[in-house]
């Protein structure tokens, strides 16, 4: 706040009386929104607009907030000023509190953020600027919208996107091992089921490599990581906690957001997800900046293509890792890229609870473990630990294989999931959705083709990740057989009007193509 701004709002509290705080029970999701009566007199003082940024401050704190105005005195009367679910958390004082507000000063980047938009290159400072700024909660949702916006259809070049990933690695906590290698693995996402990290990370744990998995929450996908691992065990870590599971275990699954690491990440991701944005320099800033804050020093990377994944071709998968390579080099991060086979999902399940079934029946070599799911994770815990210097190149796989079918793996699993705080879960009859119906194929023959983003859409419809049982269940692979009137797949839904639309869905597109064997288009990928 400048001097002037700070002189004005002492003079307010001194002749109007601070507002008394009350909790609005709205939850805004990573925002900060405060709550003001159009006939408060401090709302007429200050001449405070819809959707501007104020700044409340009480017993000591601040906090930054978007201002909403409101004309039913039941949401807050004019002796009061409402809060958020997030915003009344972060100012941490009790409800009927006294509280002042006040205009907050504009952020510092906006002139930043206006060159970008008009299509100019960004230098280091500014990408910090806005990074920080994002990261303290300056930006409104408006202005968060144009960042992403003008990041994706702006198309940052190289250095560019080193610039985001490095500032935004700078913000919020950085972990220190005190060891070397520390590993990690990511998927860039887009295939569902692909649940490999929640197989890697117990298998390289239990040979001793340290590997502390933080992954985001599903961004356009029916489930992430973090939403799967959640129907296991808690995954909300406090960053004291999720360092001392780690140090014991040798591994952790968890949601990097509770851990303040990257936090400006998370902030952006809230504005991605509505908005289904996903572009090459953000993708790569959100994973690099993520493993690097969490003191990775080695990273296995795997791009799956498809025609329904998010990379489509290999001449664009290998462009996508060279801009990997470029930043994580500048970075000081060692990355190892694997281009794997995109064009169908991983495993039998997609959804949070039919994803922890496959990977609980993995882990455990349940005779209906899929078969596909076990196979890549073997392969990427293979490559990982190679890592070690101790394993010669090519031998992580017979390594891993071994790992996993002696119950070490399980065993570490198990502890992890012990550690994270377990939940009760049976692979053998896991709490899926109570709604369901089946799609069935309408001919004869093969099935040639899957489309991921169609399945994805159909399970996100069906409620999933919000409804952790719901989802859709695969029955049938790429090559597999098939008669008419045979079920394609099997659709889980926690509610009837859910159902519905998932259903509606599959009558217009039901994503699982028919025809001949000659049919079948095969990648020709790494693994």
């Amino acid at each position: 706040m400048t001097t002037t701004d700070a002189t004005r709002a002492e003079a307010l509290d001194d002749t109007l009386s601070p507002l008394s705080l009350r909790r609005v029970g709205i939850d805004t999701y990573r925002e900060n929104v405060a709550y003001l009566h159009r006939e408060c007199d401090l709302y007429r003082a200050e001449g405070f607009q819809a959707l501007s940024k104020v700044e409340v401050r009480a017993n000591g704190q601040r906090i930054l907030a978007s201002l909403n105005v409101v004309d039913d005195a039941t949401i807050v009367d004019c002796q009061q000023l409402g809060l958020s679910e997030d915003a009344f958390e972060a100012l941490g004082v009790a409800e009927g509190h006294p509280v002042s507000v006040s205009q907050a000063e504009p952020p510092a980047s906006i002139p930043a953020l206006h060159r970008k938009l008009a299509g100019e290159r960004l230098s280091r400072d500014d990408f910090r600027h806005i990074i920080r700024d994002i990261a303290e909660l300056r930006y409104s949702k408006i202005e968060l919208t144009a960042f992403v916006v003008g990041c994706d259809r702006g198309e940052l070049d190289r250095e560019e996107v080193f610039y985001l990933s490095d500032a935004m690695s700078r913000v919020g906590r950085r972990l220190d091992w005190h060891e070397h290698p520390v590993v990690d693995k990511h998927c860039i996402g887009g295939i569902p089921g692909n649940r490999t990290s929640m197989l890697v990370v117990p298998i390289v744990a239990a040979h001793g490599l340290l590997c502390p998995k933080t992954s985001s929450r599903a961004i356009t996908s029916p489930s992430g990581t973090a939403d799967t691992m959640e129907v296991l065990a808690n995954v909300d870590l406090p960053f004291d906690v999720l360092g001392e599971i780690v140090r014991t275990h040798r591994g952790c699954l968890a949601w990097g957001g509770t851990s303040e690491l990257s936090p400006a990440d998370d902030v952006l991701i809230s504005v991605e997800r509505p908005l289904s944005i996903d572009s090459p320099g953000q993708m790569v800033a959100s994973i690099l900046s993520k493993k690097v804050a969490a003191g990775s020093s080695h990273l296995l990377l795997d791009i799956p293509v498809g025609p329904n994944a998010k990379v489509r071709s290999m001449p664009e998968a290998r462009q996508l890792r060279r801009l990997f390579e470029f930043v994580a080099g500048c970075m000081g991060l060692t990355l190892d890229v694997v281009i794997t086979d995109g064009s169908q999902p991983v495993g039998h399940g997609i959804g949070p609870v039919l994803e922890a079934r496959d990977v609980m029946r993995v882990l455990t070599n349940h005779p209906e473990a899929p078969m596909d799911l076990r196979l890549k994770a073997l392969r990427l815990a293979g490559r990982m630990l190679e890592f070690d210097p101790d394993v010669r190149g090519g031998a992580g796989f017979g390594i891993a294989r071994d790992i996993l079918d002696d119950g070490r793996a399980a065993e570490k699993m198990r502890a992890i999931i012990e550690a994270q705080g377990a939940k009760p879960f049976d692979p053998d009859n896991p709490p899926l959705a109570p709604h369901s119906f089946e799609v069935l194929a309408v001919a004869d023959g093969v099935v040639t083709g899957i489309n991921n983003l169609q399945l994805a859409r159909i399970a996100r419809l069906a409620g999933a990740p919000k409804a952790a049982g719901a989802g859709v269940d695969l029955l049938r692979r790429i090559g597999d057989p098939v008669t008419r009137g045979q079920p394609l797949y099997r659709v889980h839904a926690a509610y009837r009007n859910e159902l519905t639309f998932a259903h509606q869905a599959t009558e217009r597109d039901p994503g699982i193509a028919i025809g001949g064997p000659d049919e079948i288009i095969r990648l020709n990928v790494e693994f």
